[in-house]
């Protein structure tokens, strides 16, 4: 991605906001602000932003809320949730909605900038893989490269992270993950919730499965992780 990036911030306690955006363009981001999920909305429609960091609790229209409408938009804009200690339900929800990653307040700013570079590093899909450019499962196809991924020539809707889950899986197939492992290799974290891993399971079959239910690619191996199974059909 080339130029200045440019990222919205979604926070109504101005002190907040104020501190990650003094963070965030000493890091050269170009940066705005909203203190309302409405505002937040109009100024996407408006400025066409490279990233969200948005707080979940919010005047007028909720973060979620936000993030729900955020996620039907065809440019798929990144998101950055920003949410209380503690509230691991609105935390979990929103992961389920599509946030891309998530800090817990009270957080380190610096820590905050180097999340919104990871996030914005795999939207921009970073350097063309050595890898084979495309994985293919029976149905199954994912371009690595283009970064898109089909389903029976359906393509789907996958968020950056469930997109980087998948590819790990199926460049691992039969191999056994924790959500440990899965957390530091495909995120990146040497540390954070593992139910971040559970939600981003549970997303990625709902799109890739035929009965979610009873998935037959990812295979949950009790006490141990998951395991991407080929179908070869």
């Amino acid at each position: 991605m080339t130029g200045t990036q440019r990222v919205l911030v979604v926070d109504d306690d101005q002190t907040v906001s104020d501190v990650i955006r003094r963070y965030l363009e000493n890091d050269g981001f170009q940066v705005s602000l909203a203190a309302d999920g409405a505002e937040a909305l109009e100024a996407v429609e408006r400025e066409k932003p490279h990233l969200v960091v948005l707080d979940l609790m919010l005047p007028r229209i909720s973060g979620l809320q936000v993030c729900r409408q955020l996620r039907v938009r065809p440019d798929g804009v990144p998101i950055v949730m920003l949410t209380a200690r503690g509230d691991e339900a609105d935390r979990i929800l929103g992961l389920q909605l599509g946030a891309d990653d998530y800090l817990t307040k009270p957080f380190s700013p610096r820590e905050l900038v180097l999340r919104v570079r990871s996030v914005l590093r795999r939207a921009a899909g970073g350097p063309a893989p050595e890898r084979p450019e495309a994985l293919t499962d029976g149905g199954l196809v994912v371009h690595t490269t283009s970064r898109t991924a089909h389903l029976a020539g359906r393509e789907l809707a996958l968020t950056l992270r469930e997109f980087d889950l998948l590819v790990h899986l199926m460049r691992h197939p039969s191999r056994v993950f924790g959500r440990a492992a899965l957390l530091e290799q495909v995120w990146g974290w040497n540390f954070g919730d593992h139910s971040t891993v559970t939600v981003h399971v549970r997303r990625l079959r709902e799109k890739i499965e035929v009965n979610p239910a009873d998935p037959r690619r990812i295979v949950t191996i009790w006490g141990v992780g998951y395991r991407y199974e080929p179908t070869h059909a």
